[in-house]
């Protein structure tokens, strides 16, 4: 039953993410809201893409993202920058202050990874490290299809 226990993992690592954002989440002029959050962590993993190719990501209009890129931008979260390719296209991209945002985010799960990869017998671990990726890559042939 591979498809519960991945099911299950998702739900799992979904809702300790959304526990760490709401919980940094606050209520005062600059900070972050959780849509906020959620469009740097879309950004980030579409490692540096034009305003076009995000807006169409989340299925929002150019202007509509443009308004939401600039408000990160001033926020200090996101930067833009100028395409070598085409002057009039620029790629965006976080910045370092969102890295150190980010990396709270994150330190949950490399701390289960350590865990797991602590109790694992080498072989194990091996193993697990040859199944990540395949997992990582179906579901990066999945997205590109949507």
């Amino acid at each position: 039953m591979i498809e519960k226990d991945l099911t299950r993992l998702l739900e799992l690592v979904q809702l300790d993410f959304l526990h760490k954002v709401f919980s940094q989440v606050r209520e005062r002029e600059g900070s972050l809201s959780a849509m906020e959050v959620f469009s740097l962590v879309v950004i980030q993993s579409l490692d540096c893409p034009t305003i076009g190719q995000f807006a169409r990501f989340i299925g929002v209009s150019q202007s509509n993202a443009t308004y939401k890129v600039n408000s990160l931008i001033d926020k200090g979260y996101l930067l833009r920058l100028p395409s070598e390719d085409d002057r009039r296209e620029c790629r965006i991209a976080p910045s370092e202050k969102y890295i150190g945002y980010i990396s709270h985010l994150e330190k949950g799960f490399i701390d289960v990874g350590s865990r797991i990869n602590e109790a694992l017998s080498p072989e194990a671990a091996a193993e697990l490290q040859e199944i990540l990726p395949k997992l990582a890559d179906e579901y990066q042939t999945r997205l590109r299809k949507d």
